[in-house]
């Protein structure tokens, strides 16, 4: 028939009208791949690997953290009956502003914030430096040095706050100190006095991570630098098991 003779000629259409027909083709089934789809079981398998890694990770995190923060939950909120720090504790604490430079006696300039990694001990005066200054530059030596090997871990730091040089009869006596000039204007940002006080009266205590943290009393006298020496030891101590000298005494200079 015409219809069925056209219909196989569009099938097919590379072939002449009234050629031989081709071989008919084999008759045998279409053979498809099929692939399986992985088991309920191993995709719940692997859910729970993954899980699990999360909760080990975290649980790494917190092992890591575990001694600074119990370092400071001993200090901060675990306080005997009888036991008093000497200086003010500064809530909330003050982190090194991001973008305050210093310079250096040599006129180098540098970010404040790379004190970070030691404890510090500073205080703050302009260059000319009186009496006030004087005293509270040789009670950061002392204390410095009252710490025996631990010393290593506190960096004594004065920050001079206008453009001035320091005495000549005084530069011999800073050789273990950081001396670094920083704007008060700008210092003011971070550090602050007591009321009624001038931010040169006192001495400040910051810790590793660059945050101040302390304020011990305008014009310490003996008495007052002894209770101020029981404070850095307690907090050497409930520091030391995660924090360790990081500088050089060359670095310092």
């Amino acid at each position: 028939m015409s219809g069925s003779n056209s219909s196989d000629a569009s099938l097919a259409p590379g072939l002449d009208r009234g050629a031989a027909p081709a071989a008919a083709l084999p008759d045998e089934p279409l053979g498809l791949t099929v692939h399986s789809l992985p088991p309920a079981g191993d995709a719940l398998a692997a859910l729970q690997r993954s899980r699990r890694g999360r909760w080990q990770m975290l649980g790494l995190l917190l092992v890591c953290a575990a001694p600074v923060i119990a370092s400071y939950f001993t200090y901060y909120v675990i306080r005997p009956e009888g036991r008093r720090n000497f200086g003010q504790l500064i809530e909330p604490q003050r982190a090194i502003p991001a973008g305050l430079m210093a310079t250096a006696p040599d006129g180098t300039a540098q970010p404040l914030d790379a004190l970070r990694g030691q404890w510090l001990l500073v205080s703050a005066s302009g260059g000319a430096c009186g009496e006030t200054c004087r005293s509270n530059l040789y009670l950061q030596r002392q204390l410095r040095e009252s710490l025996g090997r631990e010393k290593e871990r506190l960096d004594w730091v004065w920050l001079v706050t206008d453009a001035a040089a320091p005495p000549a009869d005084i530069v011999p006596a800073l050789a273990q100190a950081r001396v670094l000039h920083v704007p008060q204007a700008q210092l003011q940002d971070w550090l602050a006095p007591a009321p009624g006080q001038a931010l040169g009266d006192h001495l400040y205590v910051v810790d590793p991570m660059g945050h101040w943290m302390m304020r011990f009393p305008a014009h310490l006298d003996r008495a007052g630098a002894a209770q101020a020496k029981r404070d850095l030891d307690r907090l050497l101590r409930a520091s030391a098991s995660w924090d360790q000298p990081g500088r050089e005494t060359e670095a310092r200079r």
